[in-house]
């Protein structure tokens, strides 16, 4: 049952990373290391995903790629092979129906396929070093370590993430660098509120950093203070989500 439970998981983050998006998903980059990808090999990935997303070119020369990468053709030429070899990268045929011509493109699902396992193996593994004495959910959420954040999220919606719900999770940590303490208990703060939204999340995210909340402590006190000192502004806070939502 926990097996075919991670399968799922690992199939499903497979799924929101194939979406076709221009943006890179985020597991990608953090998985390649772990899947031994070299970077210029990363690259090279990053390469194929530009020239079919941006410039419907679906199978570029190893000329193309070279130039690209800045690397000899050979070098080109030898990555591709070792990323064919590894099932990183497959070429598969289409045929046009209207034209009837056939052609090739690169195909990367196998990339994507072992990101994704690579990533489902990690947040299984952080699950089994959790610590069994632990009593209280919130300070089980507060150890886990930030490769499980997607999971957390997932639990408490009930289903997958989409792709742009994990871009949004991935903003927080990378560019607004909330720290993922505080990200779990504002998700915990929209539970208690009954308003279980990305949106109404990062509002709470936000009020907390215009007020110099930086971690959990801080924000606790923070929200006993809103609760029971600010009913006016509390309801002016939801009242504005609601008009947003609308």
């Amino acid at each position: 049952m926990k097996n075919e439970m991670w399968k799922a998981y690992a199939r499903g983050m497979a799924a929101a990373m194939n979406s076709g998006s221009v943006v890179i998903p985020a597991g990608l980059l953090r998985a390649y290391r772990g899947i031994g990808l070299s970077d210029t090999e990363m690259m090279l990935l990053v390469q194929l995903l530009m020239f079919r997303q941006l410039e419907q070119i679906d199978f570029p020369t190893p000329e193309q790629l070279a130039e690209r990468l800045g690397i000899t053709v050979s070098a080109a030429h030898q990555l591709i092979g070792r990323l064919l070899k590894e099932g990183l990268l497959a070429i598969d045929e289409q045929l046009d129906p209207v034209t009837g011509v056939h052609s090739e493109c690169y195909n990367w699902d196998g990339w994507i396929l072992r990101s994704a396992e690579w990533m489902s193996d990690n947040a299984k593994q952080s699950l089994n070093h959790v610590r069994p004495d632990r009593q209280a959910r919130e300070e089980s959420d507060a150890d886990l370590p930030a490769a499980d954040l997607f999971t957390v999220f997932e639990q408490e919606f009930g289903r997958p993430l989409s792709p742009m719900e994990c871009e949004t999770i991935s903003g927080w940590l990378d560019e607004d660098r909330y720290p993922d303490e505080l990200i779990r208990f504002a998700l915990k703060e929209a539970v208690f509120a009954g308003k279980l939204h990305f949106r109404y999340i990062d509002r709470i995210l936000i009020e907390w950093s215009r007020n110099r909340v930086t971690n959990t402590d801080e924000a606790k006190v923070h929200t006993r203070k809103f609760r029971t000192g600010r009913k006016g502004a509390s309801s002016s806070f939801d009242r504005q989500f609601e008009r947003e939502k609308e």
